[in-house]
């Protein structure tokens, strides 16, 4: 401000450095605007610059993601190579405005006072249901997707296990393999109100659920009416799941692809979260290995599995990566496919409960054709003698002999006398010399001329 002053004064550049006690290039850059009050130059590159196009294409109102965790784009970032920290990456994204405002998440408001409930290692875990809109549409699974998200409230750990449904066989299934995940099965079992665990009115555990609890030795609480958060771990766990993960994850990426990156996902950002238990900084894995959790119980609850399935015009029925076959004939038609839960073997059974086919159960999401020897014996009869039909007869012979008839050599030769008319070489050497003798006349005296054309000689007798 001083130097801006003395400018407008008439003092020189020289005499204003001389008076301030600083350099002429520092007096000089100040009065043309090249540097700023309270803005210093920075001594080493930026480590955000090469990266900041990337997260402003990321945060874009129209093309990007403006409501994208800051935390998610860190990951990203990390991932292709960027190697500053989260609180250098969070003040470059303010500092910049990469990030556009939004009027609607602005005014919009949440609860003001939570209780913070404290749980003793390994006595509950924390259940829900957590719907994934917009599932790719190679999985064929209709609007969405649904993911059963478990969570111990000690550690903070979590996982999750993709789901067609949310049935009550389908959340069963995903029950089994979500304590397989955290490493065992809880005291308690918590969850809202759904109804295929409890009578939504009353609260009441309903009688097939609590054959379940028996099975795996659990004593189910259910919340509250209007009470979801408190089990607010699990709803946290869905909060960061939605964001973190499946916000960000591709359209070509198959179920068993997706269920991989979550469960990779898991073990190298949720598991390595630090939490300050007793004084100490302790990570999330490391506080799940304290968790007393009893053994999984095997097999699995015998719970009956039935999902709708299109029969494809290979008589092919479509299940978990797989297909299985059943006998022709039933091609567009809908079909149950019915498995009992550690079975080795499933069912494919029509409408009106008649049992069409019964195969060995493969593993899940392994491309595997499983087609019966019958099924494909009289597919393959079906066919030939639906060609044998539209023919008037089997299929025609390739190995015979069938030589061109007359008609074709007679055009064949046709075609050859027209080429030779064309380009006839002449044969006739008497008809050659015949024009070759005025000229050899009309040479000098004397002179013998020679044809190149053959041995005819003038002028004199051949």
């Amino acid at each position: 401000m001083e130097a801006q002053a003395l400018r407008k004064r008439g003092w020189s550049i020289s005499a204003i450095a001389r008076h301030l006690g600083r350099s002429r290039p520092t007096i000089r850059a100040y009065l043309n605007g090249q540097r700023v009050p309270g803005q210093r130059r920075r001594g080493v590159p930026d480590p955000f610059e090469p990266f900041a196009e990337y997260c402003r294409l990321r945060l874009d109102a129209e093309t990007g993601d403006p409501h994208l965790w800051a935390t998610t784009l860190f990951d990203e970032l990390v991932e292709l190579g960027y190697a500053g920290g989260y609180s250098t990456f969070t003040r470059a994204l303010r500092g910049r405005g990469l990030r556009p405002d939004c009027d609607k998440c602005a005014h919009a408001g949440g609860p003001d006072e939570y209780v913070r409930i404290e749980h003793a290692p390994g006595a509950e875990t924390q259940w829900d249901w957590l719907e994934l809109p917009q599932a790719p549409a190679s999985w064929e699974w209709g609007s969405g997707a649904h993911l059963l998200v478990g969570t111990l409230p000690y550690s903070g750990i979590w996982r999750g296990v993709l789901a067609e449904s949310e049935d009550q066989p389908h959340l069963i299934e995903a029950l089994h393999q979500v304590c397989e995940r955290l490493g065992g099965v809880s005291a308690e079992w918590r969850f809202d109100r759904m109804a295929t665990v409890c009578h939504p009115a009353t609260g009441e555990v309903t009688a097939s659920f609590a054959q379940v609890a028996k099975h795996y030795g659990v004593i189910v609480r259910v919340c509250p009416p209007g009470r979801s958060w408190r089990k607010g771990s699990v709803e946290k766990a869905n909060h960061v799941a939605a964001q973190r993960w499946w916000r960000t994850l591709g359209d070509d990426a198959s179920p068993a692809q997706a269920q991989a990156s979550l469960d990779e996902w898991c073990r190298r950002r949720g598991d390595i979260r630090i939490r300050k238990i007793g004084g100490g900084r302790v990570s999330v894995a490391e506080l799940a290995r304290r968790e007393p959790l009893r053994p999984m119980p095997h097999p699995a609850f015998p719970a009956v599995l039935e999902v709708e399935r299109l029969v494809a015009p290979q008589a092919l029925v479509s299940f978990r990566g797989n297909f299985y076959s059943v006998p022709p004939g039933h091609a567009g038609q809908m079909m149950l496919v019915r498995h009992l839960l550690g079975a080795a073997t499933l069912d494919i059974v029509t409408a009106g409960g008649a049992v069409l086919a019964r195969h060995r159960r493969q593993v899940d999401h392994a491309g595997v054709i499983c087609q019966a020897d019958e099924h494909a014996a009289a597919l393959e009869a079906k066919v030939l003698a639906a060609r044998a039909q539209a023919a008037g007869g089997g299929p025609c012979p390739r190995k015979t002999r069938r030589p061109p008839s007359v008609a074709a050599r007679a055009e064949a030769d046709r075609l050859r006398g027209a080429g030779a008319e064309d380009k006839a070489p002449v044969v006739d050497f008497a008809a050659y010399a015949a024009q070759a003798r005025p000229l050899s006349a009309a040479s000098p005296a004397g002179r013998t001329g020679t044809s190149t054309g053959g041995d005819v000689a003038g002028p004199g007798p051949a």
